[in-house]
């Protein structure tokens, strides 16, 4: 896998940075590389127990858990975009973009990683924030820069997607979106050491992953994370 260099990644809720790029966001920091990490929205609507975790104050347990999950992960450099969660595609485009354009320009990123137009799970928020960083990446990469979109396989599609929507993670039949290996940017293969350490970072995100990890264990998650998966999008043009 090349260098991606400074990277700037741009989700929409904490935990989608945790599952995607948790392995290569560790790998760049012990490398000694620089990443931000740019996050929508704290995921208010993101309760499975009201009376455990209250939507009321899903804001600040989500919050604390994401700040939890990137000091595990060695990540120090953190922004919100300040939108409530599940109204990202009500969120005026322009507005939203310029926000996204101005961390851009100050961290003159080399790689910037989001999901792709399905959203991945094809989550309105998630396709918004897509559209918020490429539309970004457009007006103000630096020449020579890469936009990636995160993807899966065929192998881990057929492999994980039936036993995670038990707990309806994939919202459509058309995503996950699928690139074959040989045609994938990055495939990132966690060594033992970086695996349990995004398993740690996952497990921070206790209101989200508590369930799943009761009822599939330590090992499923191991199993279908020990891989991270991008295709490249866009490479802005040198001269």
């Amino acid at each position: 896998m090349e260098d991606l260099g400074t990277i700037l990644g741009v989700w929409a809720h904490p935990d989608d940075e945790t599952y995607l790029t948790a392995g290569l966001m560790a790998q760049a920091v012990r490398d000694g590389g620089k990443v931000v990490c740019v996050t929508a929205t704290r995921g208010e609507e993101g309760s499975f127990d009201e009376e455990r975790w209250p939507t009321s104050e899903m804001g600040k347990v989500r919050e604390a858990e994401l700040v939890e999950s990137l000091r595990i992960l060695g990540i120090n450099d953190h922004r919100w975009l300040d939108y409530y969660d599940g109204t990202c595609a009500s969120v005026p485009s322009e507005e939203a973009v310029a926000k996204v354009e101005a961390i851009v320009r100050e961290v003159d990123p080399d790689s910037v990683l989001s999901f792709g137009p399905d959203g991945m799970t094809d989550h309105p928020d998630h396709k918004a924030t897509c559209a918020w960083a490429t539309a970004a990446f457009e007006h103000a990469a630096k020449p020579g820069a890469k936009l990636y979109y995160a993807t899966m396989t065929p192998e881990w599609t057929e492999e994980f997607v039936p036993r995670m929507n038990r707990f309806n993670v994939f919202m459509s039949p058309d995503v996950p979106p699928v690139t074959p290996r040989e045609e994938a940017a990055v495939i990132f293969e966690l060594p033992p050491d970086l695996l349990e350490l995004k398993l740690q970072a996952i497990e921070a995100h206790v209101s989200q992953v508590e369930g799943m990890l009761n009822a599939f264990g330590q090992d499923f998650f191991r199993e279908a994370h020990k891989e991270e998966y991008f295709r490249l999008a866009a490479k802005k043009e040198i001269g």
